[in-house]
């Protein structure tokens, strides 16, 4: 192990036993046919289990619809990616050499599967109660920085209201892309705005997040929020 492999594990907080199971979480499916796939499945499972047992613990008076809005806060393609970025994940990833050159260590929805999939060896490697116990460790800071405001609720649900309360019309999601098999798709989407000719794209694991990163990727193109949203545009 190299000194940028060691420093990267040294903040995980995890040494793993088994260091091909890193290696296998690392990998991106452009690398090769044993790549990361299957271990971000697993990790994307854990990492919901946790986090909504973390926010049901520390929000005792939320509702059901609180609690998810909270967690998709926590929980999305861009927040991972951002938490990849912290300890230097897209240093350690072994891409095909189309991606690299695309650079897709960059790439939020490479960077958070990867991440979902660190999270999927260390479960495999040391079992759950110390994946647990490294996923409270990264979390608990992002859980404590949480209010019950309406600034958490998802980014389609802000888009929504954000619309209606200007009295536009609603969203529409188009699916643009479907690639991948089965367990391991991967969904393009993109959010139209009537009266809007700006194209807002998002890239997930799944319909769901891929609109929830299109509604984002539209909230900051029209700044809600900020004193130019307040202000009308």
């Amino acid at each position: 192990m190299n000194i940028s492999q060691q420093r990267f594990v040294n903040r995980l907080g995890h040494n793993f036993s088994d260091p091909a199971l890193l290696e296998q979480a690392l990998t991106h499916r452009s690398f090769g046919a044993l790549n990361n796939e299957r271990l971000e499945f697993l990790g994307d499972a854990v990492l919901d289990m946790v986090v909504s047992e973390m926010l049901y613990r520390h929000f005792p008076s939320a509702s059901e619809g609180d609690l998810s809005r909270l967690r998709a806060v926590l929980v999305n393609g861009e927040a991972l990616a951002k938490m990849a970025r912290v300890i230097d994940l897209g240093d350690q990833l072994r891409l095909g050499s189309g991606e690299l050159k695309s650079g897709g260590f960059r790439r939020d929805s490479i960077l958070a599967g990867a991440y979902e999939a660190v999270i999927g060896a260390i479960l495999l490697d040391a079992g759950f109660d110390t994946c647990k116990a490294c996923l409270v460790v990264w979390f608990e800071p992002l859980l404590q920085n949480l209010s019950l405001g309406d600034e958490h609720k998802d980014p389609k649900s802000r888009l929504q209201e954000y619309l209606q309360g200007r009295g536009a019309a609603l969203p529409e999601y188009k699916l643009l892309t479907v690639s991948g098999e089965g367990h391991a798709q991967h969904f393009e989407v993109q959010c139209y705005l009537e009266g809007v000719s700006s194209d807002y794209r998002g890239e997930a694991s799944s319909r769901r997040k891929a609109e929830q990163a299109a509604a984002t990727v539209a909230l900051n193109d029209l700044q809600v929020g900020s004193n130019k949203a307040a202000k009308g545009r």
